[in-house]
């Protein structure tokens, strides 16, 4: 059997393993550790486990993710969250959709903070499925609006999608954070063109809320300005060169937690829990990135991507349709992967293609990103589906599913102008770093 038939078969397993839920991340380990033992022999494939596995999780730029996930979780138990939704839907809350409307604007927000899909539209959920269900909201617009706005948990900065593809591809994260800016306020914007659409076609899927008077719009985006200063303290800082993402993000951390303590939001239940999500949740993030690194060097020694490459070639589609297909690759995909899990995957089959075809790697990261996002809210897997539907237990999953099509389309949009005009995602990192 010659080293690429054994490398088509270590992929087929991997998935295999997936498939029977097997961990991301233990699956991509099995594969690389037994693939490189067939190949190359037990001594090598010990010595890429013990290497490859002390090497990627003391990578300084990994200080990011538990940082970052640290913050998001602070600011949910501190009820931060509820304070941007509060002040979002008192400035729109009065147009018709408005209360979906200040999902999608409370999910942008958080997602600047949490950095997860997931994490957004559980927090975002739990506060704006019960208003927009006392005020006779459609369930479609109001499950699709939180599951679809979570999904810029994984666009937004400081997004875990862009860290673990800066990992695995040894890019900038600072670069990649930028990238994700106007893509992000741009998908945010048609979200909410796409609640204006559904509402006007059917005006009692969002009906108008309770007109706030300016004193209390003013109260309660003083209540949200705190958050906001750090998301600016964060954000800002890298784009102005003061901070690296590291430093940022224990600066950003280290914000939350004080004013916290302060304004004497969080108790001592609540921090644990956010220390103890935090562990969780960087764990998890951390064993992936060693699950990537072991299987990496199993994909180099079968050459699987230069045979992938050369078979894409050969169709003779051309830079944009041989980018055309591997996007519909990740489309079908995200029908049985999760995000990471197809991050993890295919960036090292992909990427080098991606180089070898011309396409800058930044704006490259921007446009799987978005794509994999498409994959949470796309059946049968959707995640973000189904974690709207753990908060909203009384709505079918079909419903729920018709009601993110709109959000669908939205992103397919985003997704269109970002190759069509590279500069949405590349302006902002060009003109920091040059």
């Amino acid at each position: 059997m010659t080293d690429l038939a054994i490398g088509i078969f270590g992929i087929g397993a991997l998935f295999g393993l997936m498939i029977l839920r097997t961990p991301v991340a233990f699956a991509m380990f099995l594969t690389g550790f037994f693939g490189v033992w067939y190949l190359d022999g037990l001594r090598r494939a010990t010595a890429i486990m013990f290497t490859e596995t002390y090497s990627s999780i003391s990578s300084y730029n990994l200080i990011v993710v538990p940082m970052f996930v640290l913050l998001g979780n602070i600011a949910s138990e501190a009820g931060f969250s509820r304070a941007l939704y509060d002040a979002a839907h008192a400035w729109v809350g009065r147009f018709r959709g408005g209360l979906a409307s200040a999902s999608v604007i409370g999910c942008a927000a958080f997602s600047a903070v949490s950095g997860s899909s997931v994490a957004t539209a559980v927090t975002i959920g739990r506060v704006a499925l019960p208003e927009m269900k006392r005020l006779g909201y459609g369930p479609g617009l109001s499950t699709g609006a939180i599951a679809a706005g979570g999904t810029l948990g994984f666009l937004i900065p400081p997004s875990t999608g862009f860290v673990i593809y800066a990992i695995l591809t040894e890019e900038s994260i600072g670069r990649l954070f930028m990238a994700g800016i106007l893509p992000g306020l741009l998908m945010s914007s048609l979200f909410i063109m796409a609640i204006w659409i559904v509402t006007l076609r059917n005006p009692n899927a969002g009906p108008r809320g309770e007109a706030k008077p300016l004193a209390e719009r003013l109260r309660l985006f003083g209540r949200a300005a705190p958050l906001i200063g750090v998301i600016m303290i964060s954000i800002g800082g890298i784009y102005l060169g003061v901070f690296t993402p590291v430093e940022a993000s224990g600066v950003g951390a280290g914000l939350v937690i004080l004013i916290a303590l302060l304004t004497g939001s969080l108790s001592c239940t609540g921090f644990v829990s956010a220390i103890g999500d935090t562990v969780k949740t960087s764990a998890m993030l951390y064993m992936i990135v060693v699950g990537a690194n072991v299987l990496n060097p199993f994909l180099v020694i079968t050459d699987i991507p230069l045979a992938l490459s050369n078979m894409l070639t050969s169709f003779g589609l051309g830079p944009y349709g041989t980018l055309v297909l591997i996007l519909l690759s990740y489309v079908v995909l995200g029908m049985f992967l999760d995000g990471l899990a197809m991050l993890v995957v295919t960036i090292p089959i992909y990427y080098p293609i991606i180089l070898g075809l011309g396409f800058d790697p930044i704006w490259f990261g921007v446009i799987a990103v978005i794509v994999i996002e498409m994959g949470m809210i796309t059946p049968p897997v959707g995640l973000n589906v189904f974690v709207v539907r753990s908060v909203a237990e009384d709505i079918p999953l079909h419903t729920i599913f018709k009601g993110v099509t709109p959000f669908l389309i939205a992103m397919i949009v985003t997704l269109v102008l970002i190759i069509l005009f590279p500069q949405i995602a590349l302006a902002i990192p060009n003109s920091m770093f040059g």
